[in-house]
Order: structure tokens, then C-alpha cells, then sequence
């Protein structure tokens, strides 16, 4: 199944030792959670993922990724040519503003038909098929007009699907969505978290889901990883992390959750799923 194994990965800026031998799991059709206060490490492991991390810095480890047909053992090993191959084709991430991932002076067929062409080599016509195709997929209202508009003309929840449109264009085997409702209400959180988990469901896809609000994994992750000062604390299902968390670090985030019930308190399995 396709996926990612993220094995003693560590990164380092300067002499500032940033992620601290990480390990986990990220495997197709599942959303792995990755959660943590500010600091902790969690956006650097998606952006060392996909090859974004900060000029200069050292990374060591190994990110092995299994696209289901074929993969790579080592993705720190590719040079940069074939890591921009695979980037945004088998490899794509959602950033959590974005208004600053879309450019605002083209359309959003634009972007949308500019991605498709340049990865899949689509004609012209097939890759505005395409665009209405993914906007509709992701529920973006009125797709044969919203491909003339740009991206001013949408609210920030809409502008968030079309993010995740253009990050799953080009059928990529994992997803990094890195805080991708951290700017928007809870309503429209609620609407883009249920799209993850569809995507996630139909397509098979691995996802990374990068958050600091636990109360986001509660609702969509199946496994979460608990992450402090570069290092993961917690590791476990979803189940396990929320209800029984091992560690004290986990337990204090656990407890400033509103509502949440006490650590180690019982659900019956339906509700855990």
C-alpha cells in the first residue's frame, strides 16, 4: 500500500538540532496526525518530506515512500530534479493560508489547468475538463464559472478547497496538509475536515495532517503522533492518544481541550472509530 516510512529522521539549523530522530508511519487510505505546540517540529517533518525544509539546514534518515506501483527508498537521497519530479505529482501539500500558495493576479482555471498540463502533460482542453472536474470534487460551487474567477472572488473556505483541488490534481499517492483550518470558522473547518477524510477514503490516500488543535485530530485522524521540542512523545491510535494518553505532555494537552472528558475515561468502540 502506498505510503510513507519516516525512519530517525533529524534536521538540523546552524547548531540548533530542530527534529530529533523521528519515527513513524504515514500508510495509504489513513490520515496520521501530527500534533504539537508551536516549536515542536511538526511543519518542519512535512516540509523535510517534501524536500521544502530551509536552505542550509542538514537532514539525515530515511523517508521511504511507496506510491503502490513502485517508490523511492530514501526521498533525502534524490537530487533536486527528481524530487521536483515527484513533488506535487506523487507528493503534495496544502499549506494553511491560501491566499499565499494562489497567485492573485491569475484564474483559477489558470492555476488549476497550468499544474495538470505541466505534470500530465494534458492538451488544453483536457486539462479544463479537468479543472471543473476537481472543483467539483471538492465542492467548490458552480465550477464552469469559478474557473474564470480568481482567487479575491472566494471566501477562505472555498479558497481552501481549491488549494486541496490543486494538491490532488495530479492523483498523488500522500497529502501533507499543514494546519489547513487553522484560519477558518468552525463551521467551515467542519466541511473541510469531512473532505480530507473523503479524499482520504476514496483515493487512498496517505495523509499527513499537521495540526497544533487536538481537537482537529479527535474528529479526523485515525493515528496520532504527539510531538515535543523535535521529538515524538506519543504515538498511537487515535483511540489511544485522545481516551489514554501514556505520557504527561500528551495528558496536558488532552486536558485543555474544552469539553474533553478526563484521560482513561470510557467510550464504547463505535464512538473510538
Amino acid at each position: 500500500m502506498s505510503g510513507l516510512r519516516i525512519e530517525d529522521l533529524r534536521l538540523t539549523i546552524g547548531r540548533s538540532e530542530v527534529l530529533k530522530g523521528i519515527s513513524l508511519d504515514a500508510p495509504g487510505g489513513v490520515i496520521t496526525g501530527l500534533a504539537g505546540e508551536s516549536g515542536s517540529g511538526k511543519t518542519m517533518t512535512g516540509l523535510a518530506v517534501i524536500g521544502l525544509q530551509p536552505a542550509g539546514s542538514r537532514v539525515s534518515g530515511t523517508i521511504a515512500f511507496d506510491d503502490g506501483d513502485a517508490g523511492v527508498p530514501n526521498l533525502l537521497d534524490l537530487s533536486p530534479r527528481a524530487m521536483n519530479r515527484l513533488r506535487g505529482r506523487r507528493i503534495a501539500m496544502v499549506f494553511q493560508d491560501p491566499t499565499a500558495s494562489l497567485q492573485p493576479m491569475l484564474s483559477i482555471g489558470t492555476q488549476l489547468t497550468d499544474h495538470v498540463r505541466h505534470h500530465l502533460h494534458l492538451d488544453k482542453r483536457a486539462a479544463a475538463a479537468r479543472a471543473i472536474e476537481l472543483l467539483e470534487r471538492v465542492r467548490v460551487p458552480d465550477p464552469e464559472n469559478a474557473v474564470r474567477r480568481y482567487p479575491h472572488q472566494f471566501s477562505g473556505g472555498q479558497l481552501q478547497r481549491i488549494a486541496i483541488a490543486i494538491a490532488i490534481a495530479c492523483d498523488p499517492a500522500v497529502l501533507i496538509a499543514d494546519e489547513p483550518t487553522t484560519a477558518l470558522d468552525v463551521t467551515v473547518q467542519a466541511g473541510i475536515l469531512r473532505l480530507l477524510r473523503e479524499l482520504t477514503d476514496d483515493l487512498g490516500l496517505a495523509v499527513l495532517l499537521v495540526t497544533h488543535d487536538l481537537g482537529v485530530m479527535s474528529a479526523v485522524a485515525d493515528t496520532v503522533a504527539v510531538m515535543r521540542f523535535g521529538e515524538v512523545v506519543e504515538h498511537g491510535s487515535r483511540y489511544q492518544v485522545i481516551r489514554e494518553p501514556r505520557t504527561e505532555y500528551a495528558k496536558e494537552l488532552i486536558a485543555a481541550l474544552p469539553h474533553t472528558p478526563a484521560p482513561g475515561a470510557g467510550v464504547d468502540d463505535e464512538e473510538a472509530r
